[in-house]
């Protein structure tokens, strides 16, 4: 996993709430354990027509947000089942961070583990977000995650809440295991202080 401090980029609206994960990687898609091609998958049933072109409504598909690495999205992003298929995709699509008032709770867990960054912001913010991406795709925001800060285009500073242990993995670009194997030192300094444990049988 790529180490993250700071993400600066373009945003894209997708003002529709309860976005639910089979929406997002549609199940078909999850037979897979490789990340390849994932990207190409994400919205899938609404980027694409029967025929695989894609569908002119569709407003990730308009260019002006081909190059947005945000993503504003509705409330209660994530929705439905487990899948890690879900950041997976997300991020094999190119979007580094998702903003919305509110996600599902194993949607956010599953985003943390696997590198995209969850922010969650009060309507307001996310109204102005929303308004800003609508009326000019080149707008841009900044995101500090060691301060926890979006940072709007005004200046304006957003605080938004992450837990310690997930940002100091996203900070050090290591996921539970790569946490643990860091470890591994101080793991076998303990084993060597402490006396082996003796099994008795009655």
């Amino acid at each position: 996993m790529e180490k993250i401090n700071k993400i600066s980029g373009r945003i894209a609206p997708l003002a529709i709430n309860d976005i639910d994960t089979d929406q997002i990687i549609p199940a078909r898609f999850l037979k897979t354990t490789n990340k390849q091609g994932l990207g190409q998958q994400c919205f899938f049933d609404w980027r694409y027509e029967a025929d695989g072109s894609d569908k002119a409504d569709f407003i990730l598909n308009k260019p002006e947000y081909q190059d947005a690495s945000v993503l504003i999205a509705g409330n209660n992003f994530g929705c439905g089942s487990s899948r890690e298929h879900a950041p997976w995709a997300l991020m094999g699509m190119g979007w580094q961070a998702v903003v919305s008032t509110e996600f599902a709770d194993i949607f956010r867990s599953n985003s943390l583990k696997n590198g995209l960054l969850p922010i969650i912001v009060d309507e307001e913010t996310h109204r102005q977000l929303m308004s800003l991406a609508e009326e000019d795709p080149t707008t841009e925001v900044s995101i500090n995650l060691e301060d926890q800060h979006l940072i709007l285009p005004d200046g304006r500073k957003v605080e938004f809440p992450i837990d310690g242990f997930s940002k100091y993995c996203l900070l050090n670009g290591v996921d539970q295991l790569g946490y643990l194997l860091g470890l591994e030192d101080e793991v076998a300094s303990y084993e060597a202080s402490h006396d082996k444990r003796v099994e008795t049988t009655a």
